[in-house]
Order: structure tokens, then C-alpha cells, then sequence
């Protein structure tokens, strides 16, 4: 069996995934969030990368799991086009908006974007 395939059916209730992705998402509290942004590095959260987490959390909630991260990322960088788009959420996420955003949001990445360094598609 895949490596991979062994951590989803081996996974304990409440455990994350190999990078960090939540395999539970009804688990996901701001509480969560908060403790992994710290791991992360970016300490507490203001009020403005929340406003990206729930973006994020109901962009899933609406659409399940996104086909691509151009496509998400194209999305976020029209919600958040009068704050700066795509440097703005950078700068709010330096692991990327996806993948660190998606990371703290508790909702599964795109295909292809789980590596932390892609954040989104060019």
C-alpha cells in the first residue's frame, strides 16, 4: 500500500496529515489555527489573515475542494484585489496563501499544491 495510503487509513480521529493538512475538518476552531500559525512562525494572527482563513474555509464550504491553486488563487487575489491581490496575501502568508492559508483554514489543498514553497500558481 502507498505510503500515503497507509497515514489516511491509519489516521487517528483529530490527527493531521503528513504536512500539517487536517484530516478531520469539523475539528477546526480558531484555537487550532492559532496554535499552528505560532508553530509556523507567524505568531498571533491578525485580524487580517483571518479575514483570508474564513475566505478560505467558505470558498471551500461553497465549492469543495478547488480544482487548481491558479484557480483559488485567482479567487483570493480578487477578494482581497483592494488590499494588494496576490502580494498582499504574501505578505500575510510567506509559505503562500494556499498552502499556509489552506494549512491554518483546515481545508485540504488543491491537486499539486501541497508543497509549502508553492503557495499558488503563477
Amino acid at each position: 500500500m502507498p505510503q500515503m495510503n497507509m497515514a489516511i487509513d491509519n489516521r487517528a480521529p483529530g490527527s493531521n496529515d503528513p504536512n500539517g493538512y487536517m484530516y478531520d475538518l469539523q475539528r477546526w476552531s480558531r484555537a487550532i489555527a492559532q496554535r499552528q500559525a505560532r508553530k509556523e512562525g507567524l505568531g498571533e494572527l491578525s485580524e487580517a489573515q483571518w479575514r483570508v482563513i474564513l475566505s478560505l474555509r467558505s470558498t471551500y464550504r461553497k465549492n469543495g475542494r478547488a480544482a487548481s491553486a491558479r484557480q483559488l488563487i485567482r479567487q483570493l487575489e480578487k477578494d482581497f484585489a483592494r488590499e494588494g491581490g496576490r502580494r498582499y496575501l504574501y505578505e500575510l502568508f510567506p509559505q503562500g496563501p494556499i498552502s499556509q492559508g489552506s494549512r491554518l483554514a483546515g481545508v485540504p489543498t488543491p491537486p499539486f499544491s501541497s508543497d509549502p514553497s508553492f503557495g499558488g500558481a503563477g
